[in-house]
């Protein structure tokens, strides 16, 4: 499996936040977002090819039992995942997946320890109509949606998707990184929306752009 990087960091997103995590980073994204900041994880040859064994020993290797496998989009390499999480899984790990809204997510991951992190494209990053709405349906009370939000655009169709779909999941509006994020907060206090979260990315606020943290 094409692998970009592996580290021990605090978990920078979602409700989650500020834990420790290990971060499985893989290669390959088939979106190309304006605002990506991981691009070194979606195109070129930043990466390693490893076979899964040696990807579980590095993981294991840090001792903590919170997993974050991100990208790119790791869902490119779906089987991988799935072995990995079901390894994981039966050994009381938790794992979290951060995917976008257009691939369906193994169903491994309704499992109870397990926290699929789901990005709902907005405008402002040009993927918008790359999205499948029927996958914020299906995720449940444990998992999450994350809107990464530019203007007032982006925001105005996040709060349509939410007042259209039923969402089980916590909904986190996050600014892109480098604009501020307190107009975001009082349109949710104005607008009512008593159910969003407002989160930064906490990692970037501790180290600006730094790989592996």
């Amino acid at each position: 499996m094409k692998v970009n990087e592996i580290f021990f960091s605090i978990q920078g997103e979602g409700v989650h936040i500020g834990l420790p995590t290990v971060f499985l980073r893989l290669f390959a994204c088939d979106l190309r977002c304006r605002w990506c900041d991981t691009m070194y994880a979606v195109e070129g040859t930043d990466f390693r090819d490893m076979e899964v064994g040696e990807v579980l020993s590095r993981v294991l290797k840090y001792r903590c039992r919170r997993v974050c496998i991100t990208g790119g989009e790791p869902l490119i390499q779906r089987k991988e995942v799935e072995e990995i999480t079901e390894f994981l899984l039966k050994r009381d790990f938790v794992v979290v997946l951060e995917t976008s809204g257009n691939k369906k997510p193994p169903g491994i991951f309704s499992h109870p320890n397990s926290v699929v992190s789901m990005d709902c494209k907005c405008p402002g990053s040009g993927m918008d109509s790359r999205m499948d709405f029927s996958l914020y349906d299906a995720l449940g009370e444990k998992d999450q949606l994350k809107f990464v939000i530019a203007d007032d655009k982006d925001y105005e169709y996040a709060r349509d998707i939410i007042a259209e779909h039923s969402i089980r999941a916590s909904v986190i509006f996050q600014p892109v990184y480098g604009i501020k994020a307190d107009w975001i907060a009082e349109r949710i206090l104005r607008d009512g929306m008593e159910n969003v979260r407002v989160l930064p990315q906490l990692h970037k606020m501790f180290w600006g752009e730094k790989r592996g943290v």
